[in-house]
């Protein structure tokens, strides 16, 4: 088993493939802050690896066996092929390899207490609130998040405490090489059926998790989700529900919304103590993340006041909800939305803001994704009067003739859904300056590059 100790500098040179990636990039500047010597690649550059660099890193555009000169230690991710140069030099060469996760994992065993988010959506929200409460407490966290938080200064924070804070995403069973001593599962979906065989099999997968997590331990859960429940009985430690339609430990009621349309509701935490709290970011399902959150916190003995004005003070993280600007008095916001679910919560809150149209510009996320969840997909856009697909984003995928984007378009309009399909991006950028009007609201969505149709709307922007 692969064992590493951050204080115990067990290696001296760490090598990561992939390094501009959201965690990677994350670990990375972990091992920078305690005097490692880092290096890395990444096919792209961006604000990420300028950051690393500036902190110190190595950093190589395009993968090559002689990035890693003189590291003992190489760190990949699952979407790096087996015959990358530069892990297939480090096989033949002896020197020790390692994927993220399971790094992550035995990084997690330096901290007394470890908190994993985990769930098929809502992990960085949940995780970014959270980081925001353990900030503001005595605790001085280490964060590890999968978005960028202005009130944290990115994606990562190294705190001085014996607390570290991270998403846990279930992708290949990531998550079980983990080592929480808090555990919380937001929901359970279909998702990453290029792995998964189905919804059991997730289950499955999430029930290991569950049973990871020591008798001193706790479980936050979504007592709303009915696949939660099927995982429960395998847990061996304390578990705290939080919901809305379900009697919890910790539950909202009361729900209204502000005139700004940021939901309000009252927390009860065991019927014994009720509190108002208004959220400053818009959609039901961030009242069950800040529940999670919440919970959490209070577990690990945080003042209710921190608690609940550090939930009050969270406005999101970058490419979730995030206003972009605006060209002719139309609005362009940005999601990061790629899950069938993810999309229909953020396009009935969307909906709130506006009496004009609702524009939606998605591109899928892999092949598999589309293929396995495309009869979801067609179910996900009630809420947009005018629906622009744009081709797949292969991510970690080769493009196999599985799926293409004009099968989800052709089950949109047999779903009587307003929807183009257009390809090229300036293409997309045009038709919308052209076609949209004054007050309308413009999202771009999805888990790829399709933000940068929203930059180049608002390039020419009117403020």
């Amino acid at each position: 088993m692969f064992s590493f100790n951050i204080t115990n500098f067990d290696y001296s040179h760490v090598h990561f493939i992939g390094i501009g990636g959201i965690s990677m990039s994350g670990l990375a500047e972990i091992l920078l802050k305690y005097n490692y010597k880092v290096s890395g690649s990444d096919m792209n550059d961006s604000p990420m690896i300028h950051k690393l660099k500036n902190k110190g890193a190595t950093i190589f555009i395009g993968h090559n066996k002689e990035n890693i000169h003189s590291a003992d230690l190489v760190v990949y991710t699952s979407a790096i092929p087996d015959d990358n140069p530069e892990l297939v030099e480090a096989i033949n060469n002896k020197i020790d390899t390692v994927d993220r996760a399971t790094f992550l994992g035995a990084l997690m065993k330096s901290y007394k207490n470890s908190i994993a988010v985990a769930g098929t959506h809502g992990k960085t929200s949940t995780t970014a609130m959270l980081s925001i409460i353990l900030n503001n407490s005595d605790i001085s966290p280490t964060i590890l998040l999968g978005g960028e938080l202005d009130q944290i200064g990115g994606n990562v924070k190294i705190g001085n405490g014996n607390c570290l804070l991270t998403e846990a995403c279930e992708y290949k069973g990531n998550f079980l090489k983990f080592f929480p001593t808090i555990g919380v599962i937001l929901n359970i979906e279909e998702d990453h059926l290029d792995y998964f065989s189905g919804i059991e099999h997730i289950i499955e997968t999430f029930s290991e998790f569950v049973s990871l997590i020591p008798n001193n331990g706790a479980l936050i859960v979504n007592n709303d989700d009915k696949n939660i429940h099927k995982v429960l009985n395998y847990a061996n430690c304390n578990i705290i529900t939080i919901g809305i339609e379900s009697k919890s430990d910790i539950f909202a009621s009361n729900i209204t919304f502000t005139k700004k349309g940021f939901p309000q509701f009252t927390l009860n935490i065991k019927d014994e103590s009720k509190y108002t709290v208004t959220l400053n970011v818009m959609g039901i399902h961030n009242i069950y993340n800040a529940l999670s959150a919440i919970a959490t916190a209070y577990y690990v003995n945080i003042p209710l006041d921190i608690i609940i004005n550090s939930i009050e003070s969270y406005t999101g993280t970058h490419r979730r909800f995030e206003k972009k600007g605006s060209f002719n008095g139309v609005t362009v916001i940005d999601d990061y939305a790629h899950h069938p679910s993810e999309i229909k919560a953020t396009l009935s809150t969307a909906k709130q803001i506006t009496n004009n149209k609702l524009w939606c510009i998605f591109q899928p996320h892999t092949y598999t994704r589309t293929h396995s969840l495309l009869n979801e997909f067609s179910n996900a856009f009630y809420d947009s009067d005018i629906v622009i697909i744009t081709d797949i984003y292969a991510a970690r995928e080769k493009d196999t003739g599985l799926v293409h984007s004009k099968d989800l378009v052709e089950k949109l309009k047999e779903n009587n859904i307003n929807v183009l399909y257009i390809s090229n991006f300036d293409d997309i950028a045009s038709y919308v300056r052209e076609n949209s009007n004054y007050g309308d609201v413009v999202f771009t969505m999805g888990a790829g590059d399709v933000f940068k149709i929203g930059e180049d709307l608002t390039k020419r922007n009117d403020q």
